[in-house]
């Protein structure tokens, strides 16, 4: 993802001229973000973006929002978080891959994993969840499948499943199986390739 892409999805909203200009006053003055931030849903809409898909308009700005910040990106990303309602934090959790800011922001991406909303889960396992550490990461796809969010929502699933993880939704599937229920379609597929992959090593 790239703040290009963003830009070429939100050439639609309601509003170009406010996103231009507030995009160009973060740049110049970003103590004035958490307002352009705050606004960002109500200027350029909340409806799905048709690409990136799985994105709504008022992630994308705001992660453009974030993108255009001179400096201070971790500490931008964790106040404007730590202060915004639900979609202004999956704003900030969308934006994190597209900031210079290593693994400073992971501890978002632990309180995104506890939360009980679902939509905040899923956009934690966007590309930066690359900086969390593997078993953390786990037990993130364990919570998405007994959630129910869609596995597809996981960055770089297959890369990093190991026989860990098999293992896990395998005790998983026991445990659904005892109470008659069976695990939801993705799950399943998943802990089948990983057993033939174990199982052929």
């Amino acid at each position: 993802m790239t703040p290009d892409r963003l830009r070429a999805a939100l050439r639609g909203v309601p509003d170009p001229q406010w996103l231009d200009a507030a995009l160009r006053r973060v740049a110049t003055e970003p103590a004035t973000i958490p307002r352009f931030f705050a606004a960002a849903a109500r200027r350029c809409g909340r409806g799905p973006v048709p690409d990136p898909p799985g994105w709504t308009v008022d992630e994308a700005a705001r992660a453009l929002l974030l993108a255009a910040l001179p400096s201070g990106h971790a500490a931008a990303a964790e106040a404007l978080y730590r202060h915004g309602d639900a979609a202004e934090r999956r704003g900030v959790l969308r934006a994190l891959p597209l900031l210079p800011i290593g693994a400073e922001c992971v501890p978002l991406l632990h309180d995104a994993i506890r939360t009980n909303d679902t939509r905040l889960v899923a956009a934690a396992l966007g590309p930066y969840a690359r900086h969390l550490e593997q078993p953390a990461w786990r037990q993130a796809v364990l919570k998405c499948v007994f959630a129910g969010v869609p596995l597809a929502v996981v960055d770089d699933l297959t890369g990093r499943a190991d026989a860990e993880l098999a293992q896990m939704l395998a005790a998983f599937a026991a445990e659904r199986h005892a109470a008659g229920r069976t695990m939801p379609a993705d799950a399943t597929g998943l802990l089948h390739r990983l057993t033939i992959t174990t199982t052929e090593a």
